[in-house]
């Protein structure tokens, strides 16, 4: 399944930027080789999780896998603000404390919940013009990727 193939390459809170499939090369992740995507592993037992940053004006997507590699929330800069990417996934116990303000997140971090601790976040950018990939996979590797301090 998809979360055990991440699994074997996502490090806990960083940025691990995948190589686009070469033609013809097997693809078990299924990437495009027109999007460069990057993983990133989150523990939210360490605490709610945040993927966040700003991308290039191009487009881009995330998705929020669970360790049975469902797709839990997904989402594109056409249905978010701007070119602002501010995500916060918290479990079960860590949505009741937020709703009940005991965890402060900065206003304006969209929330997803989890049902498990275990998630991973894939983020997908196209690049308008080849010669726009490597600034614009830079860009994409800047993300932050991290639990937040509850």
């Amino acid at each position: 399944n998809v979360a055990n193939r991440l699994a074997g390459l996502a490090q806990l809170n960083t940025i691990v930027a995948l190589d686009p499939p070469a033609p013809g090369a097997p693809n078990p992740l299924r990437l495009d080789p027109e999007l460069d995507t990057i993983v990133c592993r989150l523990d939210l037992a360490k605490g709610p999780g945040e993927v966040s940053g700003t991308l290039p004006d191009a487009f881009w997507s995330v998705a929020i896998f669970d360790r049975s590699g469902s797709v839990i929330y997904s989402t594109t800069n056409r249905d978010s603000v701007g070119l602002t990417l501010d995500l916060g996934i918290f479990d079960p116990a860590q949505t009741r404390l937020l709703a009940e303000q005991k965890i402060d997140v900065a206003a304006g971090l969209l929330i997803v919940e989890a049902r498990s601790d275990d998630v991973f976040a894939v983020v997908r950018l196209a690049a308008p013009q080849p010669a726009m990939r490597e600034r614009y996979r830079a860009q994409l590797q800047k993300l932050a990727c991290r639990n937040l301090k509850a």
